[in-house]
């Protein structure tokens, strides 16, 4: 009989050691090794082998790449306009993707409507192992699905998990959640690294052999990444994260990972009674009910993976009653908003210094990008003279240190954005001025150029 082997796991990257280490060589966290007991097999009880051919000879043969026949084959449409946006079309057979969000974002409600949609077509599987049959009806009642075609079953061992994948090879099959599943074999708690990464790679293993698209969900930490070894996300296909307050009603979709399309899209949907609501317009939505003619308030698009979205800046500066000013931001970087006012000081000599600073992206989005530079100048100038802003414009526009205003990406994409969304008016980098020729533009439109933050400023408040 095969003697067990015992490994100290890093619970953050999945770092194996023969001893237990205060602290992980591979990611610096500290009492992240946990004790692992690992009961080894014999070359021959390897059931790993989920991609081996016909012949032991043929296994291992090097084949030409122009010879493999290309199977393309139509994609599981969920009829969730903004979920198959961020999928690039749907769900591909065979793949194996990661749901990840915060708890009571909504991630169960996706997923039971998804299953609604697919069952008309398409054989489904929900698996649970978190929640009871009758949790789930009453879920499925509330949100008013047709749940007869819905197949459920409620385990958390993969051994019988495993046997109702390869028994009834339904098409599309959720795990709510991988967390909650365990790997008899392995002497690890449920949600630990080493049965978090075997019952991932069986569960892989089943969607490659038998062409299933399996969907798992996974649990976040405190910090917000998905609970257990970072190489959880390099096994599977997809990786998809749903975001939200749950004060807010709105949620967003971002895929981080996508080896079926592009990365950094995003979904928008809206919560209401009745579930979740794609909302086909994000940039109305975020608009909606902004105030009008106020200081302190600018227009700018923000580029989502391949979707342009209209955002509202607001910024607030109030005397300060403190030797060190505040500087509080939400949906943009501190840092960035720091390096910002010293720009608009050096370059314009507009002193920030005596003011508190705060300055919010509506909607509850982040801007991670660097072309909203030059909407936040103008919403903190706009404050700090008490001036609005036209509320038809839209500000677009890089800053660097010497107070040059830089061309952004694909700035055709937002102007044609903010057009058919009814803008008529935008500042844009002078370096833009090619890349907009090229596309064709209404009469009532007008572009302004600017090279510098004084120029634009100076067209801004003159």
């Amino acid at each position: 009989m095969a003697k067990n082997k015992t490994v100290y796991t890093c619970e953050e990257c999945g770092y194996e050691s023969s001893g237990w280490l205060g602290k992980c060589p591979s990611c610096g966290t500290w009492n992240s090794l946990v004790e692992t007991v690992i009961q080894k097999k014999s070359a021959k009880s390897n059931n790993r082998a989920w991609l081996a051919l016909d012949s032991v000879s043929d296994q291992h043969a090097v084949i030409n790449l122009a010879t493999i026949e290309n199977d393309v084959q139509k994609r599981l449409c969920s009829d969730i306009e903004e979920m198959d946006r961020v999928l690039g079309g749907g769900f591909v057979r065979g793949s194996l993707v990661l749901l990840g969000g915060d708890p009571g974002v909504g991630k169960s409600t996706l997923l039971l409507q998804t299953l609604a949609n697919l069952t008309a077509q398409y054989s489904t599987l929900y698996v649970s192992g978190e929640e009871s049959p009758t949790q789930i009806k009453m879920r499925a009642d509330r949100l008013q699905i047709a749940a007869k075609q819905i197949r459920m079953l409620t385990a958390t061992d993969f051994a019988s998990i495993a046997q109702a994948l390869q028994k009834h090879k339904p098409d599309f099959a959720v795990i709510d959640s991988i967390q909650s599943i365990y790997v008899e074999e392995i002497s690890a708690a449920p949600g630990s690294v080493s049965q978090v990464r075997e019952a991932t790679a069986g569960l892989l293993r089943i969607a490659k052999s038998f062409n299933i698209t399996i969907v798992l969900v996974g649990h976040v930490t405190k910090e917000g990444g998905i609970a257990g070894p970072r190489v959880l996300e390099h096994m599977v296909d997809a990786v998809l994260y749903f975001e939200g307050e749950k004060t807010n009603q709105y949620r967003i979709l971002r895929a981080v990972k996508n080896r079926f399309g592009t990365t950094n899209e995003v979904g928008m949907f809206e919560m209401t009674q009745s579930g979740l609501r794609s909302v086909d317009n994000p940039g109305t939505a975020m608009l909606e009910g902004r105030p009008l003619n106020v200081p302190g308030t600018t227009i700018t698009s923000t580029l989502e993976g391949t979707r342009s979205i209209l955002l509202e800046i607001q910024a607030l500066l109030n005397p300060t009653d403190f030797a060190q000013p505040i500087r509080n931001t939400q949906g943009i970087d501190r840092l960035r908003l720091n390096m910002l006012l010293a720009i608009l000081h050096k370059s314009c000599g507009i002193s920030v210094a005596p003011y508190d600073a705060y300055v919010n992206v509506t909607g509850g989005m982040k801007i991670i990008e660097t072309s909203a530079d030059l909407a936040i100048i103008a919403a903190v100038v706009s404050s700090i003279q008490d001036k609005p802003i036209d509320s038809d414009l839209i500000i677009l526009g890089e800053l660097g240190l010497t107070g040059e205003v830089r061309m952004v990406t694909a700035i055709e994409r937002r102007v044609l954005e903010g057009l058919r969304l009814g803008w008529k008016k935008f500042v844009v980098p002078a370096a833009c001025k090619r890349s907009i020729k090229n596309i064709s533009l209404p009469d009532a439109c007008e572009i302004f150029y600017v090279s510098l933050l004084k120029e634009a400023l100076d067209l801004l408040f003159s």
